[in-house]
């Protein structure tokens, strides 16, 4: 599988480079949103003029705001309230993530449900992600659920190979391709983005288990999100010894306790499997 992946990446990387393949790109309303909250008059109203354009992308954020880990104690119904309980910046990074939901699409079947269950599986460590920067971290829950979004957003360029190659489209064999290659594919999509430096980050170093970095960061976020899902799954990374994966320690986490089991956390969780659905 080595081979086929490194003939597959440059064969993606040459048809990037001679313009015969574009890397993906923002959907002109994350494009819009991110203008908007990074303009220094930026304020609610003007926000909420960008977002009004997205009716179903209105509806997302407020269904977010009155999710029970936002910890609205009464029901938010318009634009502006929600934006205004959410803050900004945080509103901006929400819906630039929910965004990139329409991105997850193909015309091939096969492809298609690859590239929708990839989404889901983000939007869970996304959830996952917000609840662990809350509790244990001084981060921003915003950019944390954004790197869970994003984290494997290399898998975008893959299926899209792959969907002009059939010999190429065998679940097993994308899954294995996606793996191998979306972490140096969605570096490159997120510098491409002007993404942070610090998402930017996120999609190499989440699978790097012997990182060793001083502080936490949203990488270690992700990791732990991730390995969290696999909890009682037969996946080789649920068979892995997590006590030598420092990202548990950073964290303040014991790894060999789920946070499903955490008395304080369960509920947390529920909602967060639920979050960005």
């Amino acid at each position: 599988m080595s081979d086929i992946a490194e003939k597959v990446l440059l064969a993606i990387t040459k048809s990037i480079q001679n313009d015969e393949m574009v890397l993906p790109t923002l959907p002109e309303v994350a494009l819009q949103v991110r203008d908007a909250a990074e303009d220094e008059n930026a304020d609610v109203p003007t926000l909420c003029k960008v977002l009004q354009n997205d009716t179903a992308l209105s509806a997302r954020v407020i269904k977010v705001t009155n999710s029970p880990l936002m910890r609205t104690h009464q029901t938010i119904t318009d634009l502006r309230t929600a934006v205004s309980r959410l803050g900004i910046k945080y509103t901006a990074n929400l819906a630039m993530g929910l965004a990139m939901e329409q991105m997850f699409q193909a015309t091939n079947d096969s492809i298609d449900q690859l590239l929708r269950d990839n989404w889901q599986k983000s939007t869970e460590i996304a959830g996952i992600c917000h609840v662990l920067c809350r509790h244990y971290t001084k981060l921003a829950p915003d950019q944390a659920t954004l790197a869970g979004l994003v984290h494997r957003i290399g898998a975008l360029p893959v299926l899209t190979f792959a969907e002009k190659h059939s010999a190429l489209q065998k679940p097993k064999v994308l899954e294995a391709l996606i793996e191998k290659l979306s972490p140096t594919l969605g570096a490159l999509i997120l510098k491409h983005w002007d993404f942070p430096v610090e998402l930017q980050n996120v999609p190499k170093e989440y699978l790097r288990f012997s990182r060793d970095n001083a502080t936490v960061d949203y990488a270690d976020i992700v990791m732990v999100a991730m390995l969290q899902t696999k909890i009682g799954t037969d996946h080789p990374y649920a068979q892995m010894d997590w006590n030598e994966v420092s990202a548990f320690k950073r964290l303040g986490l014991d790894p060999n306790i789920a946070m499903m089991e955490v008395e304080d956390l369960s509920e947390d969780m529920e909602a967060a499997m639920a979050y960005l659905e």
